[in-house]
């Protein structure tokens, strides 16, 4: 049976759902449902989502559904959970916080699993085209690679890359949202 990992760019997901609809958010998305999916017929191995928590100061109820988002993600089996760093800048417009080392520590998950040889295709859910090196090397280590991606924000030189590539629609999001107060 195939062997498969999931690498889960948590703000780029988030990012991604906003393409399709502003409001769209993913503390209402059920991220369990969406990796058994990916995983169709084959093993899952290990799963992994990568963001950076908010800060609470700056919106607390935003905080806390995303907080309330994390607790659910450790509840997942096979989900593993890797919180960065938030570094705050400045500029003309005001004070912004940006997720610094979410890249780098799923570049280093999905090569030392390669190199571990733990999964047959690992499963990129990102359209960052800062990945496409990363796809090459886990390529000429034997692995394949599927990517998951939103339309409008994906990296073409990432597509080229991957083996596969698979667009999430808005018609795929609808079904994986938790609907009524299930998991506000």
């Amino acid at each position: 049976m195939e062997r498969i990992s999931v690498y889960l760019d948590g703000a780029n997901f988030f990012h991604g759902l906003r393409t399709i609809r502003q409001n769209y958010t993913d503390s209402k998305f059920d991220f369990e449902k969406f990796i058994a999916l990916l995983s169709k017929n084959r093993k899952l191995i290990q799963a992994y989502y990568y963001n950076a928590s908010l800060k609470k100061e700056k919106n607390p109820e935003i905080f806390k559904k995303q907080q309330d988002l994390f607790n659910r993600l450790r509840q997942i089996p096979l989900l593993k959970l890797v919180l960065c760093k938030r570094q705050k800048w400045d500029d003309e417009t005001g004070c912004h916080f940006r997720i610094k080392g979410d890249d780098i520590h799923l570049a280093i998950d999905m090569l030392n699993d390669a190199c571990e040889n733990r999964y047959d295709t690992a499963i990129l859910i990102s359209g960052d085209g800062d990945f496409a090196p990363l796809v090459r090397y886990v390529k000429r280590k034997g692995k394949r690679v599927e990517n998951y991606y939103f339309e409008k924000n994906i990296s073409l030189q990432l597509l080229r890359e991957c083996d596969s590539s698979f667009k999430i629609t808005k018609k795929t999001v609808n079904k994986l949202f938790y609907r009524g107060n299930q998991h506000s």
